[in-house]
């Protein structure tokens, strides 16, 4: 695949208004302005018509509004019920008995635009911009269940100890035959050779090219949106790919790994396939994650406080970083595998970690350390799936690693084994994972009670929606059996 490449006359290239005219390679749009009337003159520039208005939910769908450009400059505070953060997966609500209030009466929110999100969409039919919303009270409060303001309050406690979080996601995804019958287990699509995937092809560059059209279109539409893509790789699974984010600041990554999917869902389709970031979407092959590489940074000195600045040799804050996301990424597995499909990935004979041991450049413990200078060294959490909502998964990370520091916990020695021949730590079920959740008083404490009780109603909502089917396991070993 071609690299991109800029000139100023393409810079300022207004977007294109052709039905479905898929944006050159090249063709950069800046992304998020800093207020409202710098969102007036981008938008004119630009001749957008229409604007998506969406606040991420507790899945990390979005929810919100389509408007007017014109009416939305005109008032870009909108209005959307609190029940939005309680909507299940399936679309449905938990009992309300024991959460918050107000959404028995399902009150209003005020939704305010974040304008550094401000972006163009660039497969839509008219010239169409996105911007991201913050949810507030009506008497101003942040709403404290939404996944923004949860991830600001964990980075907020970090900035409170003058330390400043940085994050790397890496996601890894499938591409799939279009599959409209549930009931038929997916298969890898046809690519340009005419013949699906039937092997393994780790870090096949052929395999890649297979889909180079579409990969084309995935650049175009990133690059369009200000997102930027580090690097692209075959992964183990037929037709898996990993595409891995440059590091940055955990809200602005987070709103890059919603965008994403977004994109990579939309251009897949324009290809007559489909992209799933289920965790375990085909039996037998790999499951999919979302590994969060992370480092701390002083606000004094900008050092990675990971590292001695005189050494360079890791520091007391690395080892209890490493203890805090030992102790508690088990008691917030439901953040990180959040659907019944995401524990069948964390299995025995897989790649995927089943526990939180940890060890220098070892890809089977849940916690790695990767190679690095000292100004880079970080801690790679190998264990949410790629279904995790990227908010929550990068802040439940961080509150992990922030307890641990915070409190001087001791990590365990670093392990230079294969960490499957250890016991699981890990939670093997949703129910499980939820109750380690709800019963863990220091997370009850960071979060805030009100998240704990509401995330966890959704959760065991989900699962009493999923027990009410019958799999085909169980009519192929019970129906004539028992």
């Amino acid at each position: 695949m071609r690299k991109p490449t800029k000139t100023p006359a393409e810079t300022a290239t207004p977007a294109p208004k052709s039905p479905r005219k898929k944006p050159q390679r090249g063709i950069a749009a800046a992304r998020g302005v800093a207020d409202i009337d710098e969102a007036r003159q981008w938008l004119k520039e630009r001749g957008i018509e229409d604007i998506e208005c969406v606040v991420p939910d507790q899945a990390g769908v979005g929810r919100g509004k389509i408007m007017q450009a014109s009416k939305f400059i005109g008032a870009p505070v909108m209005n959307l019920p609190l029940s939005i953060f309680f909507q299940t997966i399936s679309g449905e609500y938990p009992d309300y008995e024991g959460l918050v209030d107000a959404v028995v009466a399902d009150s209003d929110l005020v939704l305010e635009p974040d304008f550094s999100t401000l972006c163009v969409v660039p497969w839509a039919s008219d010239p169409t911009a996105n911007v991201i919303h913050d949810a507030f009270h009506r008497d101003g409060r942040p709403v404290d269940v939404a996944p923004r303001q949860v991830l600001r309050r964990i980075v907020e406690l970090y900035r409170k100890k003058g330390w400043k979080p940085v994050v790397a996601p890496e996601i890894e995804f499938y591409f799939v035959d279009k599959n409209t019958d549930p009931d038929y287990p997916l298969k890898p699509p046809v690519g340009r050779s005419g013949r699906p995937e039937i092997g393994r092809q780790s870090y096949s560059i052929s395999a890649v090219n297979e889909f180079d059209e579409l990969f084309d279109d995935i650049y175009a539409y990133s690059e369009a949106q200000g997102l930027e893509i580090d690097t692209l790789i075959h992964e183990d699974g037929a037709a898996q790919m990993e595409i891995n984010l440059r590091h940055g600041d955990p809200l602005e990554l987070a709103d890059q790994v919603y965008l994403f999917k977004r994109t990579i869902r939309e251009a897949a389709l324009e290809h007559n396939i489909y992209a799933t970031f289920m965790a375990k979407p085909i039996a037998g092959e790999p499951g999919s994650a979302m590994h969060i590489h992370q480092s701390i940074v002083s606000l004094e000195t900008g050092d990675n406080v990971f590292s001695d600045p005189k050494t360079g040799n890791p520091t007391e804050l690395f080892f209890n970083f490493i203890a805090g996301q030992q102790k508690f990424i088990p008691a917030m597995m439901c953040i990180f595998a959040p659907y019944v499909n995401s524990y069948r990935r964390l299995s025995r004979g897989t790649m995927a970690p089943i526990n939180v041991q940890w060890g220098y450049d070892n890809r089977t413990t849940g916690l790695r350390v990767p190679p690095s200078s000292p100004a880079a060294r970080r801690v790679e959490n190998r264990v949410p799936s790629s279904d995790a909502n990227p908010y929550l998964a990068i802040a439940a990370s961080l509150a992990a690693g922030y307890i641990g520091m915070t409190e001087g916990l001791n990590a365990s020695d670093p392990l230079d084994t294969d960490a499957h021949g250890r016991a699981y730590d890990l939670p093997r079920g949703l129910l499980e994972a939820v109750a380690a959740f709800q019963e863990c008083d220091e997370l009850v404490d960071i979060f805030g009670k009100s998240f704990v009780t509401t995330y966890a109603a959704i959760k065991q909502a989900e699962f009493e929606t999923f027990m009410q089917v019958i799999s085909p396991w169980e009519r192929e070993y019970l129906l004539l059996s028992v």
